[in-house]
């Protein structure tokens, strides 16, 4: 049995586009990961017959999509402290630490956030995002601290996930970059998809191989050999500040993915080793589902880059 089941008719050909992403689209409160499992799953046809992720819709087709109820969280709660910064019956806004997993994938089935989640809501969490998933709007990376929030229920789910896809949701993050970024201010506008070679790695393409990324920025120190920034995110890639900082030349401190080499110029210049990619997710803002109000939330600068501004200010 289905939770429910929608029909859609495609009013016009996308020959550019894929029918996950279409989908995306008119269904925001389901991840594109989400859609790719319901297609592998047969749980979504065209013209009542299996498709694909990458079937180009066409005018005059309908698709249908079965949505499968919840499945109970296969994670299993554990005991383990959660810095909460703001709380009701709908959602949490946590202050995530680095060096845990957002939720549980291959290699990583415990000690991670929805563990703790799970414990603490005691199973109250959205099903939206499916068994591994429970009450995950959005993530951070693993060495990412900072806001982060968290449905409680579908409703709450689905508003929020709008919310990200329509891009009305506020992120700034915070970013203490390698070198001496020479512009005090600016936008980086470049398309972002998976590395073709490093699977696990993101890249900058074509405006017609990526997706559209755009990221802001201004500087609120200049440090030795590093600059602490301020970053907007206006969408919401994979790795985007990381990638984007790369490709201006700046990778994020600690970055042992994108920035490895200029990780390790610093240490060499300046003494100070990163003990992680130092980014944290300082202001995040959104229309809470249940009031309509802009709520505006805030998390303290981790003791970790608090000491590393300490250690590359300069005398």
């Amino acid at each position: 049995m289905s939770i429910s089941t929608e029909s859609l008719l495609v009013e016009h050909s996308h020959p550019g586009d894929r029918l996950d992403a279409f989908l995306r689209l008119k269904f925001p409160s389901l991840s594109r990961g989400a859609i790719q499992r319901l297609i592998e799953e047969g749980h979504i046809t065209v013209n009542a017959k299996p498709t694909k992720a990458t079937h180009s819709p066409r005018a005059g087709e309908v698709v249908r999509i079965k949505i499968p109820e919840a499945k109970p969280a296969e994670a299993k709660p554990e005991d383990i402290p959660l810095k909460i910064i703001y709380e009701d019956k709908s959602l949490l806004v946590l202050n995530k630490p680095p060096g845990i997993v957002v939720h549980p994938a291959a290699g990583n089935e415990e000690h991670t956030l929805v563990n703790a989640l799970l414990h603490h809501c005691k199973g109250g969490l959205s099903g939206i995002g499916g068994v591994a998933r429970p009450g995950i709007v959005h993530r951070l990376d693993k060495e990412t601290s900072g806001c982060l929030v968290v449905a409680k229920d579908d409703a709450t789910h689905a508003s929020l996930s709008a919310q990200f896809a329509g891009r009305t949701v506020e992120k700034f993050y915070l970013a203490i970059l390698c070198g001496e970024l020479p512009r005090n201010e600016g936008n980086i506008r470049a398309a972002i998809a998976r590395h073709p070679t490093h699977r696990k790695r993101m890249t900058v393409r074509d405006e017609s191989d990526g997706r559209a990324a755009h990221t802001g920025y201004r500087v609120i120190e200049r440090l030795n050999q590093a600059t602490l920034v301020e970053a907007q995110l206006f969408t919401g890639r994979t790795h985007q500040i990381r990638v984007h900082f790369q490709h201006l030349g700046f990778p994020v401190a600690g970055d042992s993915t994108y920035g490895p080499r200029q990780t390790k110029n610093l240490a060499e210049l300046t003494g100070y080793k990163a003990p992680r990619v130092l980014l944290h997710a300082f202001k995040l803002s959104f229309t809470h589902p249940r009031t309509s109000k802009i709520v505006h939330f805030k998390s303290p600068i981790p003791a970790d880059i608090e000491e590393a501004l300490k250690l590359l200010r300069v005398e």
